[in-house]
């Protein structure tokens, strides 16, 4: 599997406030250029917490690009990935309607009725890991369901936990020109933090758009 994050930050690497609102970090050149990579993915990821600050849809907005993913025989939206070690997905949350195939990760704490009540959704639970999410076993169930790349939007928790297993192999970086400020405010890789064996990045390319900065790396 081919596991891209993709994210937009601040000047300072905020990707919202302290209060978790989002804010327009980007514009619409970058949006278009999110648009795409959502349709070229077979699946596109956030945590819980992603779900319950925004309640994303994560579809492909353009049609066009509906239309080709239809022409080439794939559904028209990519298929939703939500980790969720204790099942805090409200049922109503816009990734569990049925614009396209969902998949909630989650962990054997998880309280076995809101398990229950999500699969009345008609999503698909993936259990794996004690406490928090095997990210690793439960990508790998993934890929023997045929998602082969992987578009991951936040937030800095999941990116951070995917960084610490070795998973991602690209790192693309919208940079806007904001300063968001504040020390409890979200970053691109939050968790634990690395004290050593620091991920290794190769810069791959350097460019305007809108009135910020795209930054795309490798992973070495």
């Amino acid at each position: 599997m081919h596991v891209v994050v993709n994210a937009a930050m601040s000047a300072d690497g905020k990707l919202s406030t302290r209060e978790r609102e989002q804010i327009a970090i980007s514009g619409p050149d970058d949006f278009d250029r999110v648009d795409a990579l959502r349709a070229e993915s077979d699946a596109v990821m956030v945590g819980v917490g992603t779900v319950l600050a925004d309640d994303p849809s994560l579809t492909v907005d353009d049609p066009d690009r509906r239309r080709a993913r239809r022409d080439r025989g794939d559904p028209e939206n990519p298929a939703r990935v939500v980790a969720d070690s204790q099942v805090r997905t409200p049922t109503d949350a816009q990734v569990l309607d049925e614009a396209a195939t969902t998949y909630l990760l989650t962990s054997e704490a998880a309280p076995p009725d809101f398990v229950t009540e999500i699969e009345e959704t008609g999503a698909t639970v993936v259990t794996a890991g004690d406490q928090r999410v095997d990210l690793a076993a439960a990508l790998s169930e993934l890929e023997a369901d045929g998602i082969e790349r992987l578009m991951v939007e936040g937030g800095g928790e999941l990116i951070f936990s995917l960084f610490d297993a070795g998973l991602v192999d690209e790192l693309s970086v919208f940079v806007g020109s904001t300063v968001i400020g504040g020390r409890q405010a979200p970053t691109l890789a939050d968790g634990e933090g690395f004290v050593e064996d620091f991920p290794a990045l190769d810069l791959q390319s350097v460019e305007r758009i809108d009135d910020g900065v795209l930054l795309r790396w490798d992973v070495v």
